[in-house]
């Protein structure tokens, strides 16, 4: 990859390997909709100025599609399919290339320059994408059996099926939230000192360290969608933390798995890797030695992503942040192509903008894991973070998850940053406005 005709820091996650697609709105634009940007370095370049003012002049195959780029999510440009999602990084990338074929577009149109690309600190992110339906796998096997030791023993860790099909569940779309949004505290019922139920705000506040990723093509009701075919579907990926109330999730679970534990909030990041920039960063997975299904059964032995992954905790009351866990994205069992294959198998129909889960990417050692349910041994060993203890998550507590990769030239791709903060509970369960 050349350089870029852009002062991008080399610890930047929008390298020019990257070019991730987000929503921006920024106050020199105006009153004006949110529109389609791209992160590059530690700026954001607008694509509906870009687009209106000729930028994409050099790229022919788009000009039938620039209206993408003035819509307020990405699904649009998304639902063009994975070839185009390539053309338009691979023009963009040259567009930011130290003096590539389209330097006269940007690099020597100043007046463009100051009209399109703006400081990341002055925008304002939106969801990236409308999202219809979320589903929340459960692929990361050393979390399930972290989980399934404390509740079951070891012997018992992993239920039967674990290891033969994507284990998930259908979560709440409508409270999926862009990075930076406040989360409160849930009301639910929990269990008090005597195993009685009550109505309290969650004492055991948890998080998920996950990858997300959007579908890009629906599929009709009752057409499963082949693993040969499952990539084309996917758009790109985003980090995602999926907030969990424990002691809710521990009352309610029984018989039919997680709700009011899980629906409060969910948190993805504001930029999408498309699918295409992780492709240098393919790597397998946790193997499984269980007897795979013919409609699961893939041919890509490098299915998942060297991800560098990791949580930094700023307790409430405390000057700065600190990592709690490390962990990497091939720490899962099955891939986001074979957890589609799945969903669809029956013939559920997937629509763009659709979100999936992987479930919490715990990794097999000691300060890997991607919950506080694990790094607490259940909520019995309470943990030290800049002189403070936790066992779970306190009011006002800030959790940033972080993910990048680095190619053999030192180059990152990183997701940006998935930024939550915790709000008290409203007062007697009820919203004070």
């Amino acid at each position: 990859m050349t350089d870029s005709w852009l002062n991008i820091p080399a610890e930047s996650d929008f390298s020019l390997i990257n070019i991730p697609f987000g929503i921006i709105t920024y106050a020199s634009a105006g009153a004006s909709a949110p529109r389609v940007a791209v992160a590059i370095g530690d700026q954001a370049l607008d694509l509906a100025v870009f687009s209106a003012s000729k930028g994409f002049s050099g790229l022919p195959a788009i000009q039938p599609y620039l209206h993408v780029f003035h819509e307020p999510t990405l699904n649009a440009f998304a639902a063009l399919g994975r070839p185009v999602h390539r053309q338009v990084r691979e023009y963009l990338q040259k567009i930011f290339a130290k003096d590539g074929p389209y330097r006269h577009l940007l690099q020597d149109n100043q007046e463009l320059r100051n009209a399109s690309l703006t400081d990341l600190t002055a925008v304002q992110t939106y969801l990236p994408m409308h999202i219809g339906d979320y589903t929340d796998f459960y692929v990361g096997k050393h979390h399930a059996y972290n989980v399934g030791v404390l509740f079951r023993g070891p012997a018992n860790a992993l239920q039967p099926n674990y290891t033969h099909l994507p284990v998930g569940y259908h979560g709440r779309a409508s409270s999926v939230v862009v990075s930076g949004t406040p989360v409160r505290r849930p009301w639910g019922q929990i269990l008090d000192a005597d195993k009685k139920p009550i109505y309290h705000p969650s004492k055991r506040l948890d998080i998920e360290l996950e990858l997300g990723a959007f579908v890009c093509k629906g599929n009709r009701l009752g057409a499963p969608v082949p693993i040969g075919k499952a990539e084309d579907y996917l758009f790109g990926y985003v980090l995602l933390n999926d907030w969990s109330a424990r002691d809710v999730q521990a009352w309610e679970y029984v018989p039919l798995g997680p709700f009011n534990a899980k629906n409060f909030a969910s948190t993805i990041g504001a930029w999408v890797v498309l699918a295409d920039a992780l492709e240098p960063f393919r790597t397998e997975g946790i193997a499984n030695d269980s007897e795979i299904q013919s409609y699961l059964n893939s041919d890509v032995k490098k299915a998942m992503f060297d991800i560098n992954l990791e949580v930094s905790l700023q307790p409430n009351g405390t000057a700065s942040s600190s990592v709690i866990s490390r962990s990497n994205g091939r720490n899962l069992l099955w891939s986001f192509p074979q957890m589609l294959a799945h969903h669809t198998v029956g013939g559920c129909p997937m629509n763009v903008g659709d979100l999936l889960g992987s479930g919490t990417i715990s990794g097999p050692d000691a300060g890997t894991q991607g919950s506080l349910l694990e790094l607490t041994n259940g909520g019995s060993q309470p943990f030290e973070v800049n002189g403070v203890k936790r066992m779970f998550l306190e009011d006002g507590d800030e959790v940033v998850l972080r993910g990048w990769c680095k190619d053999s030239n030192g180059q990152r791709l990183g997701f940006g940053e998935c930024r939550g903060h915790i709000l008290e509970a409203w007062q007697h369960g009820v919203a004070l406005d």
